[in-house]
């Protein structure tokens, strides 16, 4: 597609290049900017430059947060000895959308692939297991998906707790199998905390 401005050429390639984002969409997306007030398209920029630069990871979850400490951790409501393992940010975001669940979460950055090269040392398991060692810790909830590499650290993640005295649950099984949670209805989502089973029951099917 050539156009006759190299701006806009250079603009639509770089929006193109997000996730979901084609050429066309990405064409359609630069010229409403450029009928937009100048300040807006600004705003936006500098929006998005001050999320990239500033935003952080809480040294206690690994959830994205404007502290070092992220607001949920901080809440004093929260219930700090129920943590739910999940595999990314957007897990979060869809488990916090159903407001049934009251405490804190512990974000492990992926699952253990090791067609894709990511082993144990490679998610934020090892500050996990530390949490349940230091004690203070009464119940794990496995909320990632159940494929085979969920089941897999799920289960890689219990051999090495389940000594300390927690207890492990896993969300009921309301959600289809290899679905995302970022895409279950928040009904559905929410139901499968609240009746979640417990993690041993799961283990013959390992």
């Amino acid at each position: 597609m050539e156009m006759s401005s190299k701006l806009l050429e250079m603009a639509v390639a770089e929006i193109s290049q997000l996730p979901g984002i084609g050429k066309r969409t990405a064409l359609r997306l630069a010229l409403h900017l450029l009928k937009q007030p100048p300040g807006q398209t600004h705003q936006l920029t500098a929006a998005l430059q001050k999320m990239r630069d500033d935003i952080q990871f809480c040294v206690s979850c690994h959830n994205i947060s404007d502290t070092e400490v992220c607001a949920i951790c901080a809440n004093k409501l929260r219930d700090t000895t129920i943590i739910c393992v999940v595999e990314d940010i957007r897990d979060v975001m869809a488990i916090e959308n159903t407001g049934f669940f009251k405490g804190i979460y512990h974000v492990l950055g992926g699952k253990i692939s090791p067609i894709d090269g990511i082993g144990p040392s490679q998610l934020n398991i090892a500050t996990l297991v530390q949490k349940v060692r230091d004690g203070g810790v009464k119940e794990i909830i496995f909320a990632l998906s159940s494929t085979m590499e969920g089941d897999t650290t799920n289960f890689y993640i219990y051999k090495h707790i389940k000594d300390y005295g927690v207890i492990t649950s896993a969300i009921a099984r309301g959600i289809a199998i290899g679905d995302e949670l970022e895409f279950a209805d928040e009904v559905t989502l929410g139901r499968s905390i609240v009746h979640r089973v417990p993690f041993e029951n799961s283990l013959k099917n390992i």
